[in-house]
């Protein structure tokens, strides 16, 4: 098995949009389709990674850059592939991100009935900070999340090359 990172293409938006229904959205209305995806692909504040084993995508994760935060909106492995490091991997590559960006925390939602999901960010150093009743289509609530992070950069150039995914010193690209 040879799992690689990198950014997403258009070519991957379809693969990203069906594991995103299967993986986060299943009960939901579907709100992650390729056209939202694409977006956040074409966004230059924005960064959606895919993990691939050989050519399959495996994984893949979507964040935006913000002022003082990062806010992840999608991150899901499939899960043949689940407790294998592709999940932190990809959260790590966006922590990167998120440092050179100059921001302040990384932040997002799971669904509160997603004790593996909430496990997972708590190993990774995040904390529970709220609870938004009904936050997915008033059908389930959502656990707020937040890691803070230290020895943020504040060199506005930073902002720049983080929001196209450029961090010279990540070697999984």
């Amino acid at each position: 098995m040879s799992i690689r990172l990198g950014r997403a293409r258009r070519g991957d938006m379809s693969a990203i949009a069906a594991m995103s229904r299967e993986l986060i959205e299943h009960g939901l209305p579907w709100t992650w389709t390729e056209c939202q995806i694409a977006r956040s692909i074409f966004d230059p504040d924005s960064v959606v990674l895919v993990a691939r084993d050989g050519r399959l995508p495996i994984g893949f994760a979507a964040a935006e850059f913000w002022n003082d935060h990062t806010r992840i909106n999608l991150l899901a492995v499939r899960p043949a592939y689940q407790r294998q490091g592709v999940g932190r991997d990809l959260l790590g590559w966006i922590k990167s991100s998120a440092q050179i960006a100059g921001t302040l925390s990384i932040r997002l939602e799971v669904r509160a009935s997603n004790s593996n999901a909430r496990a997972f960010y708590r190993k990774q150093c995040f904390i529970e900070t709220g609870l938004r009743m009904g936050y997915y289509a008033g059908q389930e609530d959502a656990v707020c999340l937040a890691r803070y992070l230290k020895g943020v950069p504040t060199d506005p150039a930073h902002s720049r090359l983080a929001r196209h995914g450029v961090d010279s010193r990540l070697t999984h690209v």
